[in-house]
């Protein structure tokens, strides 16, 4: 939601929140962006106008980035509309492109913010093992060919539950916050050949997870050790941590209120 609306779009008379899942393929990432680049809010906002009869700007949990996917991105928006909140979902999905889905709607109360009601999130990484790429995964999981200490990476991931300063951990460019967070749940599991990271915290900071998951790729690949990741943890400094891992394995899973 633009700022300078906030007051027009909070004298409307209804506030409504979505639950929407998207493929993020083919958008330069949820946030609205200028034409002729195509961000995920671009069309919803625009399908949502078709059906509401007027202008909608959407707040968002969180702007995932190009090619990040969400399975439980929430949003809310003001409006005068007065469609039954039930008839919603359909009248939207009928507009929409096949992959930006609204899963639920709901009327939600005037303080209720997406953005800043928000208790908790849950993140999920996936990646792809095996002796070749996989063509159906390319876009939803970041290949690694060589052999991963499975072992290893799940005691450092263990290291960020509870309360720490993620600064390691911390791309430039974020919005101004305290770099400190408090992870819940850090756990690995094994599908076949998939890897799927699950992070559950109060909060993430820009690029987090990614950074994250790219650090302890290198753990997994023995270059860095148990205690290296700790040591980088500690560090509260970016350049001691890997490289960002790629986004087409990243899922906005849940959001928590």
């Amino acid at each position: 939601m633009k700022p300078e609306h906030k007051d027009e779009m909070k004298a409307r008379a209804r506030n409504i929140r979505l639950t929407v899942a998207y493929d993020g393929t083919n958008y330069h990432g949820f946030q609205r962006q200028r034409p002729p680049v195509v961000a995920v809010q671009n069309v919803l906002e625009a399908k949502l106008q078709t059906v509401f009869g007027d202008s909608i700007e959407l707040a968002a949990s969180g702007r995932t980035d190009a090619g990040v996917h969400a399975y439980g991105q929430v949003v809310n928006f003001f409006t005068d509309g007065r469609i039954p909140v039930e008839r919603i979902p359909l009248a939207v999905n009928s507009l929409l492109p096949d992959d930006i889905v609204v899963l639920e709607a709901a009327e939600a109360d005037f303080d209720f913010s997406a953005r800043h009601s928000a208790k908790s999130k849950t993140y999920i990484y996936r990646i792809q093992r095996g002796s070749f790429p996989n063509p159906f995964t390319r876009n939803y999981a970041w290949y690694v060919g060589r052999p991963l200490d499975i072992h290893a990476m799940r005691e450092a991931l263990a290291m960020v539950l509870g309360t720490h300063d993620f600064t390691s951990f911390r791309a430039s460019g974020g919005a101004p916050m305290s770099p400190v967070r408090t992870m819940y749940r850090a756990e690995i599991g094994e599908k076949g050949d998939l890897l799927e990271i699950t992070i559950h915290g109060n909060g993430f900071l820009y690029h987090m997870v990614r950074n994250m998951v790219g650090t302890l790729v290198n753990v997994g690949l023995g270059r860095i050790s148990i205690a290296g990741f700790r040591e980088i943890l500690e560090a509260r400094d970016r350049k001691k941590a890997s490289p960002t891992a790629p986004a087409q394995g990243l899922y906005l899973f849940s959001v928590e209120y």
